[in-house]
């Protein structure tokens, strides 16, 4: 079977969301060290290897939304597509105390082999997807309730954006409406990073945009990753009208 390095769901879809996956699997391709960066499965497994749960709920919310889905077809551990090519972390030699064997020796023409392999192409999609105006770029990824040596995280979903954000801001205001959550703002992260996916592509292009970050526990199951899209999907709907974008 030939190895492609994206997914994509629905590209013919009209609504003006575009889903994006970054961290979609854990597939490490056979080109990159045979198929194998030389963890266990059990930490293949874990969320350093892929954001857990993310990709139902995104293939969910294209469907609900009528919208495109793309993602990742490969471990942010081969090389991590929500990093700009210049950033020290795009290609990780430790992630949460776990020293990743195949990635020890990997020099700067291995780092540029990835991205031709993995990153450049699925980037490339990204780009066609935002290309028309108005496209809308809703990010989704999850976050493990605790890293190791760290405090457990308290937050069912986070929302994360770079500055002035009338989408995000909006969202947020539902969201903190609703009284089982616990909602983070640039929790468990800070905004976004220079170089990352949606300031490649919406950021740069003046597109809206939205990133959303699920407790990974929260949508381990197929149940639980239908049962977020069918709460979000509405609440993103609102929330761009609201928006006025």
């Amino acid at each position: 079977m030939t190895y492609t390095p994206f997914f994509l769901d629905g590209d013919t879809r009209p609504a003006r969301w575009r889903v994006t996956c970054d961290h979609a699997a854990n597939t490490v391709p056979p080109m990159i060290s045979g198929g194998d960066l030389g963890l266990p499965a059990a930490d293949m497994a874990r969320h350093i290897a892929w954001d857990v749960g993310a990709w139902g709920v995104s293939l969910a919310l294209g469907r609900l939304l009528d919208a495109p889905v793309a993602g990742a077809n490969f471990s942010r551990l081969v090389i991590d597509p929500n990093r700009g090519e210049d950033d020290p972390t795009l290609l990780m030699k430790l992630y949460d105390g776990t020293i990743i064997p195949g990635n020890r020796h990997a020099d700067a023409d291995e780092c540029n082999r990835r991205l031709d392999l993995c990153y450049r192409p699925y980037d490339r999609v990204l780009a066609g997807l935002m290309a028309p105006a108005g496209s809308v770029q809703l990010s989704i990824h999850s976050f493990t309730p605790q890293l190791r040596g760290r405090p457990p995280r308290p937050w069912h979903v986070g929302i994360l954006h770079a500055g002035a954000n009338p989408l995000a801001e909006a969202l947020l205001r539902l969201l903190r409406a609703e009284p089982d959550l616990v909602i983070g703002e640039n929790e468990p992260y800070g905004g976004h990073l220079p170089g990352d996916a949606i300031d490649r592509h919406a950021l740069a292009l003046g597109r809206a945009n939205v990133l959303i970050e699920l407790r990974n526990d929260l949508i381990a199951t197929p149940e639980g990753q239908q049962a977020w899209a069918a709460r979000l999907a509405p609440l993103l709907t609102r929330a761009l009208a609201d928006s006025g974008l």
